[in-house]
């Protein structure tokens, strides 16, 4: 059985060297993260972890070296603020193998406390740390530290499958913290025009009996209000974050999950993060299955979906059809994530669809600027290559690029870029047409 200790008394039993393996986001332990940022005595603590979702002074203290697997807005203040920060640019599904390899002393995550038969559901988030949880939790020279609090939903992962339980039980916990905290919600933003028009494009490609996945944003989410108030359904949902937007399918009698050939039954996904309606919806509820990353997002396993289309976000395009959704001007702005798995698995069929979703133009200085271009300058980090692109879609239409020609390509992104840099972007098409460089 596990020590019962105090947040406090648990951040004690860390060195002032040592390393720390954490859950992304909606898994990380409030209340012992908040306790080891009390600590100013650390000399060498390494951090594995990946969107932090707990205020905590850790991070910012002297002797303490993160490594992110994605950035979010508290990993951008910290970087901005001269923290030890480092990112590590990896797929989402391999932060399972890249945590077992860096094999952190301490392990930790939040859970459900364990019920009549000592299980501890892992609730928000299943991801890429199940795995060395276990292993941690089975090594005597490690710990495994688990925060418990009832206001976490109690999730689980494929009924009747002892491979894919979503839990820890007691016996494995070396330290167990008690908590009241709630999960962080995340707020949904308002669409914008560009957002609902973008929506209105994409459902065009997602026909009844489609397996969904979504990602992040204002964007997918309004894809699926979209479709939730549409006539489609007959669903199956396969997606890596579930999101308010996948409720609201569930809710309104959409998802079925009778169609996907695999996994049939279940909505699948390896971490949820939105409002507390969310929160309070998933608890209990077995139409859910959360399962590791390394399985959600396996190419082979997306792709084994019958009519997958998967919905992602971007941040530019070039006309060779390169996407860079990551970075801003080279500056880590999140992460790669699970868009590129979702890319890949869904090219493997001629079925699936992959769509690539932004707004055609941002402001800069006041002065309107195109998502769109003709080429990425000195710098530019590609997260998505040109050769695993199917669908970009803006506010002014979709292009369809896969199998098409340089030439092809930049005529049809030219078409759903703003009217005003269209000129620029045939140009430097006709330019690459030939295998050229673009630059005149």
């Amino acid at each position: 059985m596990p020590e019962e200790l105090t947040a406090e008394q648990a951040a004690a039993r860390l060195q002032t060297a040592d390393t720390l393996g954490m859950a992304l986001g909606p898994g990380q332990p409030p209340a012992f993260m908040r306790a080891l940022g009390e600590r100013d005595d650390w000399t060498d603590l390494r951090v594995y972890g990946a969107l932090i979702a707990v205020l905590t002074e850790l991070f910012a203290r002297k002797g303490v070296h993160y490594l992110s697997g994605f950035f979010g807005p508290l990993e951008r203040a910290l970087r901005d603020g001269g923290a030890d920060i480092e990112f590590t640019p990896a797929d989402f599904r391999r932060f399972a193998p890249l945590l077992e390899r860096q094999r952190p002393r301490v392990m930790t995550t939040v859970a459900t406390p364990p019920d009549a038969d000592g299980w501890c559901s892992l609730s928000l988030h299943a991801g890429g740390t199940i795995g060395e949880l276990h292993r941690a939790g089975a090594d005597p020279d490690r710990l495994l530290v688990v925060e418990v609090s009832d206001a976490y939903p109690r999730t689980f992962g494929l009924r009747g499958s002892n491979e894919f339980r979503h839990a820890v039980h007691v016996d494995e916990i070396d330290i167990l913290v008690r908590s009241t905290d709630e999960p962080l919600a995340l707020p949904e933003g308002e669409p914008t025009d560009a957002d609902e028009a973008i929506a209105r494009h994409a459902v065009e490609f997602v026909p009844s009996g489609a397996t969904l996945q979504t990602g992040i944003g204002s964007i997918p989410n309004q894809i699926a209000t979209l479709l939730a108030e549409g006539d489609g359904g007959d669903y199956g949902l396969h997606s890596e974050m579930f999101t308010d937007g996948c409720m609201r399918l569930h809710q309104a009698g959409k998802i079925s999950n009778a169609r996907k050939g695999q996994f049939d039954g279940v909505s699948v996904t390896t971490f949820a993060f939105g409002s507390p309606e969310l929160y309070a919806w998933l608890d209990g509820n077995s139409d859910v299955a959360f399962l590791p990353v390394e399985i959600v997002n396996s190419p082979e396993v997306i792709a084994a979906n019958a009519n997958m289309i998967s919905v992602n976000g971007a941040l530019a395009i070039d006309i060779q059809g390169q996407v860079v959704a990551d970075t801003i001007n080279g500056d880590q702005f999140s992460g790669i994530g699970g868009a590129e798995d979702f890319v890949a698995g869904a090219g493997l069929q001629l079925s699936d669809r992959s769509l690539i979703c932004l707004p055609s133009t941002f402001e800069r200085d006041g002065n309107l600027q195109s998502r769109i271009v003709p080429w990425f300058g000195p710098g530019a980090v590609i997260t998505t290559p040109r050769h695993q692109v199917d669908v970009i879609i803006t506010e002014y239409g979709a292009a369809e690029l896969e199998g098409k020609t340089v030439a092809q390509r930049g005529a049809a992104l030219a078409a759903i870029a703003h009217p005003q840099f269209r000129d620029e972007l045939l140009a430097a098409a006709e330019r690459a047409a030939k295998g050229l460089s673009p630059v005149s």
